[in-house]
């Protein structure tokens, strides 16, 4: 009887043994469950970051072992391996993470690069448990599929503005005429009507008469009284001095096919008096000038000017004779080149034009290519600083960076010239100069380009803050992707043909879950033989294949 109770006892702690066994843990490995966040691996700014939870149910994890786990990333190509993870049971004597017998769950963040072929891949937890000499492989853990790598169809071309013209279809000219009264008269003298003002006004209009591209609109008198005696009294012999201004200018201009378009009557002209004594050489005139400023009655500025009597004989020389009079002001319209004529010019006379003239002939043609040649005649007649500038951009539209940047170099820094400098840095895929360049900028077209260094570094919700103005554009369409946005990605999508705009649809469309608009877009972004190899592994149309 006592052998057989030894015997059932040795049977008892033989069974003990074989449950609290590493060969049971993996026998019951199904009883352990994986779960990640985000359930598909995405990459983001070149890197994977995810979130591993395990949960091990109650009296699996045993007391006396130890679990050794090795996240691995599994792709075409081959395996990356991540740092070990090691664990251990409650009564081991060691400084891993416990995981109790009563169970528990273990969360892990790991981190690791991505790398090319890894579009198609899946995490697996590999693990070995030990007690004493004893190990056991676990049975592998699939914890996520992926990499999502959609924020690399970012466009990091950039964005560049050409600087405007000053150029004017119609070029407004004034020449203008003045006669001249003596005291408290408003009797037009002969000898101010044969006076050079008055010739070289009328050559002017006989000119513009003479010129199939001008056109006279009309012809303004202006007459005035000097600021000295009474106000009343001066605003008289202003109007009547403007009615014998207007005559005068009946008889000179006649068969000159323009009439008066207007008279005014000024008045006191203090304005011409305050730029006169400005102008001239008058001793104390600073001081003349700011009481102009302290008084603004007329009466009170003759009067403070007068007790200045030195200054004041000066006045009455100098500067009162030149303000009692009236002034023939005519407006010419002169229609400059039209584009046709600009383009003949450029072709046949590039000579005859000037530096906006040859600046609006380069916005006229659509090849950046022949806009080099006029720029540099630009530069080369009138040293444009914004030719200098668009000479550059030209070169980056047509394609030559290393041409681009040689002539961005020549240019003073700006707000256009840092943002075309930060497009050539990106173009070299040196981000984060092209990020201290943007910033330099501060320009609308900047924070547009800006959002791209934010989707490269990760920061989508300052992509979609550099992107608010935007209404639609490609970037602005998958910035909405990447926060999650999906209508608004539709909304914001533009309406370009080409085969890259058409895989984002097709994106956009498998995140909203339309099976027919994917397959559509997808046929239409495989004409190009690039998307159509990242079509065949990208992760976003895994349900769709």
């Amino acid at each position: 009887m006592k052998g057989i109770k030894l015997f059932s006892a040795a049977l008892l702690a033989l069974a003990t043994v074989a449950c609290s066994s590493p060969k049971k843990m993996a026998e019951q490995a199904e009883n352990v469950l994986v779960a990640c966040q985000p359930e598909t691996l995405e990459v983001v700014a070149g890197n994977v970051d995810v979130e591993v939870a395990v949960t091990y149910p109650a009296d699996y994890f045993l007391p006396d072992v130890y679990l050794k786990v090795t996240p691995v990333v599994v792709y075409e190509g081959g395996e990356y391996k991540l740092d070990e993870l090691t664990y251990q049971g409650e009564k081991v004597q060691d400084n891993y993470k416990v995981v109790p017998t009563a169970g528990g769950v273990v969360t892990e963040k790991l981190s690791f690069p991505f790398q090319a072929g890894m579009e198609k891949c899946y995490l697996e937890l590999r693990g070995v448990v030990s007690k004493g000499k004893q190990s056991v492989e676990l049975p592998s853990k699939k914890a996520a599929d992926g990499c999502n790598t959609t924020y690399t169809l970012v466009c990091k071309k950039g964005k560049v503005d050409y600087k405007a013209d000053n150029y004017k279809e119609i070029i407004y000219e004034n020449p203008e005429a003045q006669i001249l009264y003596t005291i408290n008269s408003s009797v037009v003298r002969g000898k101010e009507l044969r006076g050079q003002s008055v010739k070289d006004f009328q050559a002017a209009l006989d000119e513009a008469n003479a010129n199939e591209r001008k056109t006279i609109t009309g012809v303004e008198v202006v007459a005035y009284a000097s600021p000295d005696g009474k106000e009343a009294q001066n605003d008289k012999l202003s109007d009547n001095r403007s009615k014998s201004a207007e005559k005068a200018f009946a008889k000179f201009a006649k068969g000159k096919n323009v009439t008066a378009s207007g008279v005014k009557s000024v008045g006191e002209d203090w304005d011409g008096f305050q730029e006169l004594v400005a102008e001239s050489n008058i001793e104390d005139k600073d001081l003349i000038i700011r009481v102009l400023s302290m008084y603004s009655d007329p009466a009170v500025r003759e009067k403070e000017i007068k007790n200045m009597s030195a200054v004041y004989k000066s006045l009455a020389k100098e500067v009162l004779p030149e303000l009692r009079r009236a002034r023939f002001i005519a407006t010419v319209e002169n229609k400059n080149f039209t584009a046709e004529e600009l383009n003949v010019l450029v072709e046949e006379n590039i000579d005859v034009l000037d530096e906006e003239a040859l600046l609006r002939a380069a916005s006229l043609k659509k090849n950046d290519a022949d806009r080099v040649a006029i720029y540099k005649k630009a530069i080369e007649k009138f040293a444009s600083a914004r030719a200098q500038y668009n000479l550059a951009v030209a070169y980056f539209k047509g394609g030559d960076l290393a041409a681009a940047k040689a002539e961005a170099d020549k240019c003073a820094k700006d707000a256009d010239v840092n943002n075309l400098l930060g497009v050539l840095a990106l173009n070299n895929n040196d981000v984060d100069a092209a990020e201290a360049f943007f910033a330099a900028s501060g320009n609308a077209t900047s924070k547009e380009n800006m959002a791209v260094v934010n989707v490269l570094k990760g920061d989508y919700a300052a992509a979609a803050t550099n992107l608010a103005a935007v209404k639609k554009s490609y970037n602005k369409a998958l910035v909405c992707v990447l926060n999650g946005n999906y209508a608004a990605a539709a909304e914001a999508v533009c309406c370009c043909d080409c085969a890259c705009n058409a895989y984002l649809k097709a994106v956009i469309a498998a995140r909203q879950g339309k099976a027919e608009e994917v397959k559509t877009n997808l046929e239409a972004a495989k004409k190009d033989a690039k998307l159509a190899a990242r079509a065949e592994k990208d992760i976003e149309f895994a349900q769709f294949n």
